[in-house]
């Protein structure tokens, strides 16, 4: 499981040697490790692959959750909810480095990458980071853009070509690129990869970051662009005034391989100043590190009856500068692990989210050249806060295929429903009298209740008989064609908006033979509006026929999360010589992306 920086706890990890030392990671499984347990140098095993689980969060720069964000795990490939959520079942992935792509327009692409491990599932909350102009460069004359941050990307002339075709290009070139903080409180939820790389000899190591950026180049006509062959572009990446006096005169610099989900070693850059400079051949994510050896970190987190505390913080320090730490959130079993510094003396400690400073469980313990297990760690009762009950139906029924969310500290978690309609979770408790919000939803009829306010207490916490009822949480679009009946239902089929046929509203709905694509205009949308149709295709119908004039009736829309409804009549014409008459009959339900 990848590290996670907290919002209120400071979470950057520098150690007191000649030069900074490793920043630590957390990851689901033990890294690969010579006979006697002790870390050394290895070539990772990147073909041998397991079957894994992964699930987690995605929010925006904003943190608020990102509804119908594209996540791919192996593969297999889902969508987030409404709550930002995603969850990928026993796909096979890379065993040492198990990659989960997400991917949101507007946004680069985030890439996490984890070690999977039997019967262990993978949680990340990821913040995704977006794109920004900085600016417009003649790719002729060549020039230089300068974030307020503090990033320089510069380009010599004529040294950019189409990335796809690799021809020469010489107009325009946006730079779009932002700067990643290496003492950042959110480094590890925004930042690709895990901090794991591949030195110039192949070897792993763990990375101490110094500093990242993320560049992309685009063409007047949006195409990607890409630094030229024997050419080289100049970053310079500034550094945080708390780690500059630490920073090696220079420093290697590494590339991202989105393939492998590692960071690569290539060239060097040089301290001048308060920047790191150095030149580059292609643009990708950047980072300035050094590469060291480590041992493994394991423990598991229960409460007093021995349940797993899941999506905890786990936090490691070096005793004598508590602010140089990491920290990783628990799995559902309550595991988690990762790399730490040998011979140290370092403090463990257990928070319940981001928003509490509130140390649960403190315990402080030495590393010397072997991994190094904690076993189970029990936090105390006054720390551990137990909810249950049960969830019924539109029929007063239990629900047999449900879950609960949680809002917690506006932090969200997600718990299963029992097959009796049951449930029983463990979370951790900041301080007593919390209220959280809790909704309880019906994966089977697609329904969803009101919700319902619990002042969260230490010990246990009875939550009643609610309800997954009142709030239709369905995606569908039924149609006709000349009379004969088809449906696409969501969550087993794949139902999305889609953004590339924007400003139009275009709508896609995938299950062969039945798939169908809805586009109509977007302006002055709203509930009772009549929206231009524009487009209908059906994989029933064998051509591709044109749209007879006709008005979509839009019955729903909401908020972006929320849904966009509506229906609509209207009559094809095929292609010619036949001139096939279809008449169609639609209505359709789709959560808003954006």
């Amino acid at each position: 499981m990848l590290t996670i920086k907290s919002n209120k706890i400071v979470l950057i990890l520098f150690f007191a040697t000649l030069v900074l030392t490793a920043l630590f990671f957390f990851s689901c499984k033990k890294e690969s490790s010579s006979d006697n347990g002790t870390i050394t140098e290895t070539q990772p095993d990147l073909t041998t692959k397991i079957s894994s689980s992964v699930s987690g969060f995605v929010t925006d720069e904003n943190n608020a959750a990102v509804n119908a964000a594209e996540v791919i795990v192996g593969d297999a490939n889902t969508i987030t909810d409404k709550y930002g959520y995603f969850e990928v079942r026993n796909v096979q992935v890379v065993k040492d480095a198990a990659v989960v792509k997400v991917a949101k327009t507007g946004y680069f692409k985030s890439i996490k990458t984890y070690i999977a491990a039997e019967n262990k599932n993978a949680f990340f909350r990821i913040k995704l980071i977006p794109k920004t102009a900085a600016a417009i460069i003649d790719a002729a004359i060549g020039g230089s853009a300068t974030l307020t941050a503090g990033l320089s990307v510069a380009l010599p002339a004529n040294a950019v070509v189409n990335a796809a075709t690799n021809a020469s290009y010489t107009g325009s070139v946006t730079v779009i690129a932002i700067w990643i903080d290496p003492t950042s409180n959110d480094l590890n939820s925004t930042m690709p990869g895990d901090l794991r790389g591949l030195d110039k000899n192949g070897f792993i190591k763990l990375l101490t970051t110094y500093g990242m950026c993320a560049v992309e180049l685009t063409g007047a006509a949006g195409e990607l662009l890409q630094v030229a062959n024997n050419k080289k572009a100049t970053l310079s990446f500034p550094i945080p005034a708390s780690i500059t006096g630490s920073a090696p005169a220079t420093i290697p610099l590494w590339y991202f391989d989105e393939v492998k989900g590692l960071w690569k070693e290539e060239g060097s850059a040089t301290k001048t100043g308060n920047n790191y400079v150095g030149e580059v051949s292609h643009f990708s994510f950047w980072n300035c590190d050094v590469a060291l050896n480590y041992i493994q970190f394991s423990c598991v987190v229960v409460d007093p009856s021995g349940n797993p505390v899941q999506n905890a913080i786990v936090k490691i320090s070096v005793v004598s500068n508590l602010q140089n730490s990491r920290s990783s959130y628990t799995d559902s079993s309550g595991y988690t692990g990762g790399a730490i510094p040998n011979n140290a003396q370092l403090l463990l400690e257990i928070f319940s989210d981001y928003s509490c400073t509130n140390v649960l469980f403190s315990q402080n313990f030495a590393t010397g050249s072997s991994n190094v297990s904690l076993g189970n760690i029990t936090i105390p009762v006054n720390a551990t806060a137990n909810v249950y009950g049960n969830v019924i139906n539109c029929n007063n029924a239990p629900v047999t295929n449900g879950f609960i969310i949680m809002k917690k500290n506006d932090i969200i978690f997600r718990y299963p429903v029992s097959n009796t309609g049951t449930f029983n979770f463990t979370t951790t408790s900041c301080n007593n009298n919390t209220p959280i919000n809790i909704i309880a939803e019906d994966i089977t009829s697609q329904q969803a209740g009101n919700p319902s306010t619990l002042i969260l207490l230490a010990g246990n916490n009875a939550a009643g008989t609610l309800s997954a009822c009142g709030n239709s949480i369905a995606e569908f679009i039924n149609y006709s064609v000349n009379s004969t009946s088809y449906s696409i239902t969501g969550p087993s089929d794949s139902l999305i908006q889609d953004f590339r046929l924007a400003p139009s509203v275009a709508i896609n709905g995938n299950q062969f033979p039945n798939s169908a694509q809805i586009e109509f205009s977007q302006s002055g949308i709203g509930v009772n509006s009549m929206q231009a149709l524009q487009y209908f295709y059906s994989a029933r119908i064998n051509e591709l026929p044109t749209t007879q004039p006709a008005l979509v009736n839009i019955t729903e829309y909401g908020a972006i999360g929320e849904f966009i409804a509506g229906n609509f009549t209207c009559m094809l014409i095929g292609l010619p010589p036949a001139s096939l008459q279809y008449n169609i009959i639609c209505n359709f339900k789709i959560r808003r992306r954006f």
